[in-house]
């Protein structure tokens, strides 16, 4: 069973930036691809990254194309997302997640999720 545990939320200023981080745990973490995604309050939740379990490879949500970065270390089990020039409309839950999938971008790609960090955008 795949354990997911999210840090790194809080509140930022407009502009500002923030780190999010996920510990994985339970299996073998290269093999699966590891996203990121956010909930806003009265929102979907959506897609905003994703790093390939093939050579990790990057997907990224138009809204933080080139503001985000996604970076994962198969040595340490871990999936950050480095958040550059945040805005107001940013602010949400963000969960990290886990699929068995080579790729994946919709949320009936991913198998395990974590337990969410929430982030809020001052502006």
């Amino acid at each position: 069973q795949v354990h997911l545990v999210e840090s790194g939320g809080g509140l930022v200023q407009a502009g500002g930036s923030l780190r999010l981080s996920c510990a994985f745990s339970g299996r073998t973490f290269s093999a699966y691809t590891m996203g990121w995604f956010r909930q806003a309050p009265g929102k979907e939740r959506e897609f905003v990254a994703a790093s390939s379990s093939r050579g990790g490879s990057t997907t990224y949500a138009d809204s933080v194309k080139g503001r985000f970065t996604i970076s994962r270390d198969n040595a340490k089990s871990t999936v950050n997302l480095h958040m550059n020039s945040v805005k107001p409309e940013d602010t949400a839950v963000y969960y990290c997640a886990a699929s068995g999938f080579s790729a994946a971008w919709r949320k009936d790609q991913y198998h395990y999720w974590g337990q969410g960090t929430q982030v809020t955008v001052s502006s």
